[in-house]
């Protein structure tokens, strides 16, 4: 009898194996994303004052494989027109290989040139071991950790439709050597005109500490179109010396129908 019983538990246990080699163990978690997709492009004018200093870039060029998964590479690029370019040359770009499938990063780039201030820095996130390895060293991160690039990314994958204003998200940023608390603050909905068009927007607050796509002394505004797309339509940045604002231009092959623009 306790032989049957010990056979009938090894066999069992072999159904059991099987099936997850028949099925697969989800590693990770799916996020649903209706939000963006390969060969996204998005243009921004980046104005001080009534002056265009720069042009700014959102693009998602291609899929590649890190670590044995699907990632898109990010880019975020922001160049000082040549007019501007005597005054402050400004040459960033930052990148992000995002997980397809969990909308979480595995590695990130920093590529900063402004006037005579330079920095790289570029991490890789072993989001099995939950570590970010970089040139400054090797360490311990919460799951599925963003970059501020992948943070804002995940962001336009949220259902806002039933937040009110003040609720905040919670996410965990890492930047340099250390993970900071990220809170994007929700602020409600507006209708906002740039030279892209027309669009119904919600307004975010990201509650950035450090490691953002700007130097800033204030806050971050960003008004994202109300549907599945929640395409940035509008920054305003306060910085030292006044604020920055970027407005869409132009925008290329968004995932969903753009339902948002009036």
């Amino acid at each position: 009898m306790k032989k049957l019983v010990y056979l009938n538990f090894n066999l069992f246990l072999i159904i059991i194996s099987l099936s997850f080699l028949a099925f697969g163990v989800a590693e990770f978690r799916n996020v649903e994303n209706k939000a963006f997709g390969l060969n996204e492009k998005l243009t921004f004018d980046v104005n001080y004052g009534f002056v265009t200093a720069g042009i700014a870039t959102f693009s998602i060029p291609e899929i590649k494989t890190i670590a044995g998964r699907k990632v898109y590479r990010i880019k975020f690029e922001v160049n000082t027109v040549p007019a501007f370019d005597p005054f402050f040359k400004v040459r960033d770009r930052y990148e992000t290989y995002l997980d397809v499938e969990g909308i979480f990063p595995w590695r990130f780039e920093q590529h900063i040139r402004e006037g005579k201030y330079s920095r790289d820095f570029s991490a890789f996130f072993d989001q099995r071991r939950n570590l970010a390895k970089t040139s400054e060293g090797v360490f311990k991160v919460p799951p599925y950790v963003h970059d501020i690039v992948s943070a804002f990314f995940y962001v336009r994958t949220l259902d806002f439709s039933k937040m009110k204003k003040g609720d905040k998200i919670k996410l965990q940023n890492f930047y340099k050597d250390k993970t900071y608390d990220l809170e994007v603050l929700y602020h409600g909905k507006e209708v906002v005109s740039v030279k892209a068009g027309k669009f119904r927007c919600i307004v975010v607050e990201p509650l950035v500490q450090e490691g953002g796509l700007f130097k800033s002394e204030g806050s971050i505004l960003i008004w994202l179109t109300d549907d599945d797309n929640k395409m940035p339509v509008k920054v305003k940045t306060k910085v030292i010396i006044g604020a920055i604002d970027s407005e869409l231009t132009s925008y290329e092959n968004l995932k969903s129908p753009l339902k948002a623009k009036l």
